[in-house]
């Protein structure tokens, strides 16, 4: 093993996360830093998104993924920011030692100032859903169809099912009927889609695929390949309606089923995660409970666009260099709560009244016509009107200086109400 090498910051991940926070700590004077990145490439899942609709709020102009991702690249690249890909991080311990390895240094260590943790997410795979059959060729998640489709130029399939509606299954939807494939259904166990209404409305409604709310799959059949998936209406407890069995003859079937925060390592340092998120909790400016250790990103929580992404690893960035440069913060304690409603905020606590916080939450099912209040105690600080809230899209309110410093307790409650 190489001698330890010291570092003010080290950023793991060279995704949009990982680059963007790498130029924001770079232009607040960061200079001895460095990328980690395990992919060949810097870029992370944009790569292999070669569909539009990315940058309209960073850039204000529409690119594709590997357009935006490449637009990162440049600035990295501009700045002489190092980066190392090809190199797997083994772990990342509680005092901010980072082991790490690739082809070139075999295993080395780095001695961190500070850490901005930006690994991305993963997706839940079929092994987590139970679905009875046996193992044939033919099964995959929706982003390894993607992969497969758009960078190795392989079909998964001919005659396609999709299950789960997030975005990524939404956009396979079209992707495979576009390459020539038939795309049966894509089925929903939730009674809402768990993405974004202009997926929805670009990629099934546009080429006629059926949305099937309330349906699981129930049975995967083939020995080799599938050969066919039984679909069944799902209860209000989301259990299968037996009389409700439907066979659909297929050849392939993608799986949407969610996205899993890939936070091993920073299990592995100790930092508490939060139940919801499956992230780490953090306070406004990204910090973890950690000193001078940040998370941003999908790691973080799942993003609907990369352009909130971008702008959370810019803030995580800036904070990170403000630590090396002896700022620490921390004149205030106050958390932040919800009634279930709204699933989750980030950050989860507010440890500074110095600017502005956006706080970004989730609601837990399709609300119409509601308000989002604010409250600390009874005291009512934001009132928001809405005229629909889902799951599927991210919904941010503005705590301000002002409300933090006029707060009667330590806790910010976040509901939804009716209008």
């Amino acid at each position: 093993m190489s001698s330890c090498i010291k570092k003010d910051l080290v950023i793991i991940g060279g995704g949009p996360a990982g680059m963007s926070a790498a130029v924001a700590a770079y232009d607040a004077g960061v200079r001895d830093l460095i990328i980690l990145e395990r992919e060949s490439s810097l870029g992370g899942i944009l790569k292999q998104c070669i569909h539009n609709g990315f940058g309209l709020h960073r850039f204000k102009e529409e690119l594709t993924g590997p357009e935006y991702a490449y637009r990162y690249e440049v600035q990295v690249r501009e700045r002489n920011i190092p980066f190392k890909t090809g190199t797997m991080v083994l772990d990342v311990s509680s005092d901010k030692i980072v082991t790490a390895m690739n082809s070139e240094d075999g295993i080395f260590t780095i001695e961190a100032k500070t850490i901005i943790l930006a690994m991305g997410c993963r997706e839940r795979p079929k092994g987590a859903l139970n679905i009875a059959g046996k193992r044939p060729a033919g099964i995959f998640t929706a982003g390894t169809a993607q992969k497969f489709v758009n960078m190795n130029g392989y079909m998964p399939g001919n005659k396609v099912v999709i299950l789960g509606s997030g975005d990524i299954g939404l956009i396979m939807a079209r992707r495979m009927t576009l390459e020539g494939a038939k795309v049966e259904a894509v089925c929903e166990l939730m009674p809402y889609s768990g993405g974004l209404a202009r997926n929805i409305e670009q990629c099934l409604n546009d080429f006629g695929i059926p949305l099937m709310l309330s349906h699981t799959v129930v049975e995967i059949h083939g020995k080799d390949r599938v050969t066919g998936v039984t679909i069944a209406k799902v209860d209000e407890n989301r259990k299968p309606i037996p009389e409700s069995r439907k066979y659909i003859e297929c050849d392939t079937l993608l799986l949407s089923v969610g996205l899993l925060p890939e936070n091993e390592l920073t299990k592995a340092a100790g930092i508490s995660l939060d139940r919801i998120t499956n992230g780490a909790v953090v306070d406004q400016n990204r910090q973890t409970e950690i000193e001078g250790v940040y998370a941003c990103g999908n790691v973080l929580h799942v993003h609907d666009l990369v352009d909130f992404v971008s702008e959370e690893a810019e803030i995580a960035g800036k904070a990170a260099a403000e630590y090396i440069n002896g700022k620490r913060g921390g004149e205030c304690d106050v958390k932040l709560v919800t009634d279930g409603k709204v699933r989750y905020t980030v950050p989860q606590k507010i440890s500074s009244a110095d600017e502005n916080v956006t706080v970004y939450f989730r609601v837990a099912d399709v609300y119409r016509d509601i308000r989002i209040i604010v409250r600390d105690g009874e005291n009512v600080l934001i009132n928001k009107k809405k005229i629909k809230v889902a799951p599927g899209e991210m919904e941010t309110v503005t705590v301000t200086p002002e409300m933090i410093r006029g707060m009667n307790g330590n806790t910010l409650s976040f509901s939804i109400e009716n209008a």
